[in-house]
């Protein structure tokens, strides 16, 4: 994937609390963010 700034971040977790507000965070800084739920 190519994307503008480079940054990607894979989160496992993302429908937790802490999953969701660190998406949340890495969204706002620009980040392409991509989570995993178990």
């Amino acid at each position: 994937m190519q994307t503008k700034n480079g940054k990607v971040a894979l989160i496992t977790g993302a429908t937790g609390q802490d999953g969701a507000y660190l998406s949340e965070l890495l969204l706002s800084k620009g980040y392409v963010v991509h989570g995993l739920k178990r």
